[in-house]
C-alpha cells in the first residue's frame, strides 16, 4: 500500500535525514517522459495555484527544501494533504521555517516568492490508517494575487463524472524508484468510476477506498500517475481543483489507480467546521 512515505502518498519527497528514518516502500517502474509518472512540462504561469511546500530544515537546500505540493485557493489560503503536516514529516514541533513556493517553475532557480506559514490546521476528522478526510489548511502570511487562486467543484459538479480528463501537476517522482522533478510537470489522466478503486482497494492490506471523502483517478492500463512528492498537490477538470493527491500502491500500475481526497468533501467539512459559506476563510 502507498502509505506516507510509500506511494501512499504519502507521496512526500523523502530526502536526506527524513529517508533514513521512513524506509521507501519499492514500486515497478512506470513508462514515463516526466512526472508525475507518464507526464510533461509545464510552466507554473499556465498553472499559478500550483505551490510547493518547502523546508530546508527538514530536506535541505536541493529542490529548494520540496517535500510536498499545495494548491491556492484563497489569496492567502493553501490546501495540501493532511499526511504532509505529519509529525514523521515536518517534525515535532512543526518545523520552524516552513513555507509555500509560488511561481517558481525550476526549483533550482530563485524565481518567484517564498512565502512563511503562519498558521496550520489540520483536517481534525483525519484518518492516518485509511487516509480519509486528507487534508490541511494553510494561512500565508502574505497574499498572493487573485489570479493565483483556482476555483473548487462543488458536490454534483460535472467535472467529478467518470471519464472526464483531468491533470494532475507536481515536483514529484517521475518513474516511481526515487527520480524527482526538478521542474514543474502534469500528466493527463481520467476520473475514474468509485468502482474502479473499491475493486484496487478492498482493504486492509492493500488500503480501504471510501468513495465519500476519496475520488479515483488515473489511467486503466497505468503509465500516468502522480506518485511520491506529489502529495497534496492539484488534480484539475474542467478548471476547476476537484482532488489533492493523497494515496495508492505503486505508480503507474495498471489496476491500481490514484486516490485523492475529494475537494467537495472538503468543502463540507470547511462549512461544518467553521460556521462559513466561504471556507477560504477557515483556518
Amino acid at each position: 500500500m502507498r502509505r506516507p512515505f510509500a506511494r501512499v502518498l504519502a507521496r512526500p519527497l523523502v530526502l536526506a535525514a527524513v529517508a533514513m528514518a521512513i524506509p521507501l516502500a519499492s514500486a515497478a517502474p512506470a513508462a514515463s517522459d516526466g512526472v508525475v509518472v507518464g507526464g510533461f512540462p509545464v510552466d507554473v504561469s499556465t498553472t499559478p495555484w500550483t505551490v510547493a511546500l518547502s523546508s530546508r530544515d527538514r530536506f535541505g537546500g536541493i529542490r529548494s527544501g520540496q517535500f510536498c505540493g499545495g494548491v491556492v485557493v484563497g489569496p492567502s489560503t493553501v490546501l495540501t494533504a493532511a499526511h504532509c503536516m505529519g509529525e514523521e514529516v515536518v517534525g515535532s514541533p512543526r518545523a520552524t521555517d516552513l513555507k509555500v513556493v509560488a511561481g517558481r517553475t525550476d526549483l533550482y532557480s530563485d524565481a518567484g516568492l517564498e512565502i512563511p506559514v503562519g498558521e496550520v490546521w489540520v483536517n481534525p476528522a483525519y484518518d492516518a490508517s485509511t487516509n480519509s478526510g486528507d487534508f490541511a489548511v494553510l494561512k500565508l502570511t502574505e497574499a498572493l494575487s487573485q489570479s493565483s487562486v483556482i476555483g473548487m467543484a462543488a458536490a454534483g459538479d460535472p467535472a467529478y463524472e467518470p471519464g472526464t480528463e483531468a491533470v494532475v501537476y507536481g515536483w514529484g517522482d517521475t518513474v516511481g524508484i526515487g527520480s524527482y522533478a526538478r521542474s514543474l510537470r502534469a500528466a493527463r489522466i481520467h476520473v475514474l468510476p468509485d468502482s474502479h478503486c473499491e475493486v484496487a482497494y478492498p482493504g486492509p492490506v492493500d488500503g480501504t477506498y471510501r468513495a465519500q471523502t476519496m475520488m479515483c483517478a488515473g489511467e486503466v492500463e497505468g503509465g500516468r500517475d502522480a506518485c511520491q512528492g506529489d502529495s497534496g498537490g492539484p488534480l484539475v477538470a474542467r478548471g476547476r481543483l476537484i482532488g489533492l493527491v493523497s494515496w495508492g500502491s505503486g505508480c503507474g500500475r495498471a489496476g491500481s489507480p490514484g486516490v485523492y481526497t475529494r475537494v467537495s468533501e472538503i468543502l463540507r467539512a470547511l462549512r461544518w467546521e467553521s460556521g462559513s459559506r466561504d471556507p477560504r476563510t477557515t483556518a
